[in-house]
């Protein structure tokens, strides 16, 4: 059984077609503007091709693994075939599972449930929340901020060394920094876990959508990530690796699905046999257009060619930090140096602004969605600014004045379906907000930034 899908147009240059493209916003100084979403590293825009994939699909949407008419077998197939799409974007082993969750997050507090006892976890304070924070029945030792991919992989070495008893180990690390863009040094941080009797977890939510993903290649254990992240916004996201936590433990949530065989004892109790595959930890209704939208994202991804995206996104990198250097007000935030290969996220801050107002002015004033504050890594923000962070989202805290430090970022992200045209457009107005000011003043509203429209334009 299948659905007819769409293809993606080689011919086509990049950007790759998103849906959102023509959508046009006020501006509180008069008029329309066409939006510049340059927010991907929060949630990328619905490739185009991922949106007419599941319009196909939507009128034959069935219950998966639950019925014997057509469009559930349909359904069914669909949700399977997505699984084995996953696995060879991933690059999967041939005994690895591809486990469907809601998110990086959930796949990681997934991977903290079936730790085997005794489990220490190791995890650089540079991680998102979503890798930084689930593991809290496990032992977790924290390690530094390293400044350079070498002292990453030392420091991660000596900690595991260290460690007492010499039981079961995971760490956990990112691909990408969602603060600053950077590229860990995966492979390097893999071999040294192995080699110290470790496994290791890659949080590749902002990796995915930007560069190759290879398990094999990489030799992880785990890989997460999401669908919305992967211009999929269908609630879906990845846990693929390793079977053998996943089936030694106990389901992550109990219920249809994830049960082989429901039997009652003749003392009135339940007896269940659990499945052993991926369905284990997938109980309840799967979300099969969430994970169908995933596969479509993987598709569209590879058959664009990912070398070509690469370079176009290197490409864009290099002119927004070309273009933020000319402002000697700015300054961009590193944890490996200006050297380090990255992907499309950059954040920064600029001398004598609040960054939330300085967003909410790039939004009001230009059209532009950007992000500001401590993007769920407080810590490493709070590292790379120097400062303690003020309350997240809060934006009403006095202005920095000349030579002090912002309380929080600016971040500024883009992908395969960011058009050269927004980032000259964001370009030219961090220019002119630096130069010239805001052209209306900005108060809290709700805990969001927002023009203060009682007051005169400054």
């Amino acid at each position: 059984m299948s659905v007819s899908t769409a293809a993606v147009d080689q011919s086509v240059c990049a950007p790759l077609p998103v849906l959102g493209a023509d959508v046009t916003v006020p501006l509180v100084t008069g008029g329309d503007v066409t939006y510049a979403a340059l927010d991907y590293a929060a949630s990328a825009p619905a490739l185009q091709r991922v949106w007419d994939d599941v319009a196909a699909y939507a009128p034959y949407y069935g219950s998966v693994h639950r019925g014997a008419g057509y469009l559930s077998q349909l359904s069914t197939d669909l949700f399977e075939s997505s699984r084995v799409t996953v696995a060879e974007f991933l690059g999967c082993r041939a005994d690895d599972q591809v486990v469907f969750t809601r998110s990086t997050t959930d796949s990681l507090n997934l991977l903290a449930a079936v730790l085997p006892a005794d489990c220490e976890v190791f995890v650089f304070e540079t991680e998102h929340h979503a890798s930084l924070l689930p593991w809290r029945d496990a032992r977790v030792t924290y390690l530094d901020a390293p400044r350079t991919p070498d002292q990453a992989v030392a420091t991660l070495e000596r900690a595991l060394a260290d460690r007492s008893p010499h039981g079961p180990a995971l760490v956990c690390v990112t691909g990408a920094s969602n603060v600053t863009g950077e590229l860990w040094p995966v492979k390097e941080l893999a071999a040294a876990a192995h080699a110290h009797g470790a496994r290791i977890v890659l949080d590749a939510a902002q990796l995915a959508p930007h560069h190759p993903v290879d398990i094999a290649e990489l030799d992880v254990d785990w890989v997460a990530f999401s669908g919305h992240k992967l211009y999929a916004p269908f609630g879906s996201g990845v846990l693929a690796g390793r079977a053998d936590w996943l089936v030694d433990a106990e389901p992550y949530l109990a219920g249809g699905g994830a049960s082989r065989k429901v039997a009652r004892r003749a003392d009135g109790g339940v007896d269940v046999e659990w499945h052993t595959t991926a369905a284990r930890h997938e109980a309840g209704s799967p979300n099969v257009i969430g994970v169908y939208s995933i596969a479509a994202a993987c598709k569209a991804l590879t058959e664009a060619g990912f070398d070509r995206l690469v370079d176009r996104e290197q490409r864009l990198v290099t002119r927004v930090r070309e273009g933020l250097a000319e402002v000697p007000e700015v300054k961009v935030l590193s944890l490996f140096g200006d050297d380090a290969p990255r992907v499309g996220v950059i954040s920064f801050v600029v001398e004598g602004w609040n960054s939330s107002h300085f967003a909410a002015a790039l939004s009001a004033e230009y059209g532009i969605g950007v992000r500001d504050g401590l993007f769920c890594a407080h810590p490493l923000v709070r590292t790379l600014l120097g400062s303690e962070p003020q309350d997240p989202g809060e934006c009403g805290a006095p202005e920095a004045g000349p030579g002090e430090r912002s309380l929080n970022a600016i971040r500024v992200s883009f992908g395969a379906g960011t058009p050269d045209e927004h980032i000259e457009r964001f370009l030219g107005a961090v220019r002119e907000l630096v130069s010239k000011g805001a052209r209306w003043t900005y108060r809290t509203e709700e805990g969001r930034c927002v023009p203060d429209r009682g007051a005169a334009q400054v």
